[in-house]
């Protein structure tokens, strides 16, 4: 599909497309609307972060917005949400480029919450509870896995997140999928919303290296990790949750800006599992979870809207987001790897994710026409 001297906008187009028609299985048999109008659409509206009915609106094509998402509800059923989830994470693995080392990879587990503001009865039984955010208590939620090497990074498994999933069946579920695969991580990194007794047990239990961030509860000098929180130097500690499951605990006296701009000493404290670490190094070590935290920020740039009821649909758009950020870094290890300088040393700048986003805005475009003029009413 990439020319040997280019990449060309449509490369990226047919890439894209070929993904959503072949590993996820959208497949569409009517009258006018065809596969090919259906994938497109969802494209162009993800990186425009508009609905369907907007695109349909703005590209000239012989099918509305209407017949395009009865398309969308047959083809995505909510009583299939874990098949879904199944090709969602087959298509996110056919980007991880064949050279990343399967063994002792950096990785980062995570939830992203989009909020959901309907009071539709169906449409609640799927979104989760949480904090009051952007105006909401309820939230649309998938938990994702995501590996590092190099200039490499990549979600390797998703998935969706449901209210009567405990936190112990998220972090098993896409960890079981990363065993699958053959990947065995150096380190794991998670952030507050893990610190469990049950995550801890289980991963214990796996084997699995980790450093999950633990969040400061009591008052000083009356229990909890708040009366840990002694002196100004790091240093490590045993710890044990209500449910008498025991961790070694690294405490950190980190200094922030206040909003004067004057350092003050802030505690951290991280569980530390199967890892000889001093807790310096799991404070230094544990910064670079946030390039997860960068992939949802992309999340938000590939993410098409929408005001649909049927959950499938909303959980798809979220999977399409990453999946899109996936293909993204796909095409950049193919077109961007410099020649004799190392297994993973990437040219970033040629192939920004915002050039990613304008050249498969374009190739759409050209491919199925953008209206460009509109009628004026005569007097």
């Amino acid at each position: 599909m990439i020319t040997k001297n280019s990449l060309k906008a449509e490369d990226v187009r047919q890439m894209s497309e070929a993904m959503l028609r072949e590993t996820l299985g959208i497949a569409v048999q009517g009258y006018k609307c065809t596969s090919e109008q259906v994938c497109n659409v969802l494209l162009k509206a993800a990186v425009e972060g508009m609905s369907v009915e907007s695109i349909c609106a703005d590209m000239q094509m012989a099918v509305g917005s209407n017949t395009i998402r009865e398309q969308l509800t047959r083809v995505l059923d909510v009583c299939e949400l874990r098949r879904q989830e199944c090709d969602m994470n087959r298509a996110l693995v056919e980007c991880v480029p064949a050279q990343l080392p399967r063994r002792g990879r950096e990785m980062a587990l995570d939830y992203h919450d989009e909020p959901f503001y309907g009071q539709t009865g169906e449409l609640r039984t799927y979104a989760v509870r949480g904090q009051a955010n952007e105006g909401t208590t309820h939230f649309y939620r998938l938990a994702s896995l995501y590996v590092m090497w190099r200039q490499v990074r990549v979600t390797l498994a998703l998935t969706y997140v449901l209210p009567e999933d405990d936190t112990a069946q998220v972090v098993q579920r896409l960890l079981e999928r990363m065993q699958q695969l053959g990947f065995q991580p150096g380190v794991l990194y998670m952030d507050k919303g893990f610190c469990s007794g049950e995550v801890v047990t289980y991963l214990q239990a796996q084997h699995i290296p980790a450093i999950i961030a633990c969040p400061i509860r009591g008052k000083a000098g009356l229990g909890r990790t708040r009366a840990l929180c002694q002196g100004r130097q790091a240093y490590l500690t045993q710890y044990t949750f209500t449910d008498g499951t025991t961790a070694q605990l690294a405490l950190y006296p980190s200094r922030v800006p206040d909003k004067t701009g004057k350092r003050r000493l802030k505690w951290l404290a991280f569980l530390v599992i199967h890892l000889d670490w001093s807790a310096k190094k799991v404070f230094q070590r544990y910064r670079r979870r946030f390039g997860i935290e960068s992939s949802y920020r992309q999340l938000g740039r590939t993410r098409a809207r929408t005001t649909s009821r049927n959950p499938a649909l909303r959980f798809f758009l979220l999977g399409l987001a990453l999946l899109l950020i996936n293909i993204w870094v796909r095409l950049r290890w193919l077109a961007t790897r410099l020649p004799n300088v190392g297994p993973a040393r990437l040219d970033l700048d040629r192939f920004r994710l915002h050039r990613f986003i304008a050249f498969l805005r374009r190739a759409i475009e050209t491919a199925f026409g953008a209206l460009d003029a509109i009628p004026i009413y005569s007097a």
